[in-house]
């Protein structure tokens, strides 16, 4: 499938079946529980909830009382404050740093960005700490790419995306599509 190539986008509206879909019919009960859930807080919501605003709404309807942080250092302000929040609204708050276990990037043979001792991410042990707090659902701020990847990979929990990181853009990724400057420098013009 090539759906970024279509013109029609028949499927959105008219219900037009280009590709089937039998994983919808067969889901487990608790995948389509969030699926329902979700449909309907965009229903009841839509343009006008934050993000923060709906996970917590997700979070309630879905039972969830143990959420799990785990997050990027650079980002520690963000992530005490999401912890603030979700604690304020009656969830047991359980969070892991990206540099949970302390162990230098030399040992690993891996390139550090100065001189000297420097911890290396550990978005494993971030998941495995946050598993063995049973969390119901896992909120990644701020995690590099390729460690957001291992975070979720390892979870057990459910996750979702809070925050992705973005040192040029004020970790707003997106906006690489809408500045021109960024987007002719990606496309190698």
């Amino acid at each position: 499938m090539k759906c970024h190539l279509c013109n029609d986008k028949g499927c959105y509206r008219e219900g037009k079946v280009c590709q089937k879909s039998p994983e919808l019919h067969t889901l487990p009960k608790e995948d389509l529980k969030m699926l329902k859930t979700a449909s309907e807080i965009e229903k009841e919501f839509y343009c006008k909830m934050t993000r923060i605003e709906e996970i917590v709404e997700f979070s309630k309807r879905m039972g969830y009382r143990r959420i799990g942080i785990a997050f990027c250092i650079g980002l520690f302000n963000e992530a005490k404050t999401v912890a603030e929040i979700l604690t304020k609204k009656g969830f047991e708050v359980f969070s892991a740093i990206c540099k949970i276990g302390s162990v230098d990037k030399e040992t690993l043979n891996i390139p550090k960005l100065k001189e000297g001792k420097e911890a290396v991410c550990n978005p494993i042990g971030q998941a495995k700490v946050l598993n063995e707090k049973r969390t119901d659902l896992n909120i990644v701020i701020g995690l590099c790419v390729g460690h957001d990847i291992l975070f979720q990979k390892y979870s057990d929990a459910p996750s979702t995306v809070f925050i992705v990181k973005d040192r040029v853009l004020s970790h707003n990724p997106a906006g690489a599509l809408y500045t021109p400057y960024h987007l002719r420098r990606i496309m190698g013009e």
